[in-house]
């Protein structure tokens, strides 16, 4: 999932960032969230550190603050080195200090009209959104459909499948959320043909490579995540056997 960030110094115009990009997403109906509008750099930092991050960043140069946007945004590359970032700002003269500090923006977008800033987020939101995309068709991803919505989700990402309570459904648990959408464990076992996924139990299928430790005493297997799945007899002499 693709997560959206605003730093805007300027209450009033961040919440008319704010307001722009939810309505794009709403719109569009892209699987993608806002995650975070703030006028702090440093929160956006704290936010994005260490987790393993997927974002579109809307950055003001001048933050009156100790670092400015382009300085954020070369911070935000060592945590996100394949983020979208984007310049909403008044100085359009700074736009070659993108290149010195190399942070490789995708779009510099010049606050002279309330109208052509909407149209140039949607239309960056867009680009993103073809972009991780396409990027998504080229790694292996697992595709569901929860709602309306065709939700692409890394192999990577992926922690463990379990069935739901509510009757044929399945929850998928991810490195950032849980999605629940309707599915058989039987099919999805067809379906992954993977050697990291493993059908531990008659209710669980994890991902091999997210297993923190496996207690064969008690049956469990405990996830990175520091959540716990089952194992049946058969499912610990099978992931035993591949591990």
């Amino acid at each position: 999932m693709l997560k959206v960030f605003i730093c805007e110094d300027n209450k009033e115009q961040l919440m008319n960032f704010k307001k722009i990009i939810s309505d794009v997403l709403l719109i569009e109906n892209f699987d993608m969230e806002l995650a975070l509008a703030t006028s702090s750099p440093y929160e956006l930092i704290e936010y994005i550190n260490g987790g393993t991050i997927s974002g579109i960043y809307f950055l003001d140069i001048d933050l009156h603050s100790d670092i400015n946007g382009i300085e954020l945004a070369e911070k935000i590359r060592k945590f996100d080195p394949r983020g979208f970032i984007i310049f909403v700002t008044t100085h359009a003269e700074m736009s070659f200090l993108t290149f010195t500090y190399k942070v490789e923006a995708m779009d510099f977008i010049i606050k002279d009209n309330y109208k052509n800033i909407k149209k140039k987020i949607h239309d960056c939101i867009k680009n993103a959104h073809e972009k991780y995309s396409h990027k998504a068709g080229i790694n292996k991803v697992f595709s569901i459909k929860s709602d309306d919505m065709i939700i692409n989700i890394d192999y990577n990402d992926i922690l463990f499948f379990e069935t739901s309570t509510s009757i044929h459904k399945v929850i998928v648990h991810c490195m950032d959320r849980q999605i629940e959408f309707y599915g058989k464990m039987k099919e999805l076992e067809d379906r992954l043909k993977d050697d990291n996924f493993c059908r531990c139990h008659t209710s669980f299928i994890v991902n091999k490579s997210k297993i923190e430790k496996i207690d064969k005493k008690n049956r469990e297997v405990h996830m990175i995540s520091g959540e716990v799945c089952l194992i049946s007899t058969r499912g610990l002499k099978g992931l035993l056997s591949n591990v």
